[in-house]
């Protein structure tokens, strides 16, 4: 095998690796925090309170 069998294999287990860190990755946080809390949006509460301020 040359150079760049090597380099392909060695490509395809990185990417299998950062897919299972992923899978864990969201596993774990889909298990510490509430669907609520994920689908917040901090920001856009600041924005808004932001928003009110100016406009009085």
């Amino acid at each position: 095998m040359d150079l760049w069998n090597w380099l392909e294999y060695g490509a395809w287990g990185l990417s299998a690796l950062f897919g299972l860190h992923m899978a864990i990755d969201w596993l774990k946080t889909d298990s510490t925090y509430s669907e609520d809390v994920l689908t917040s949006s901090r920001e856009g509460e600041l924005e808004a309170m932001a928003e009110e301020r100016k406009g009085h």
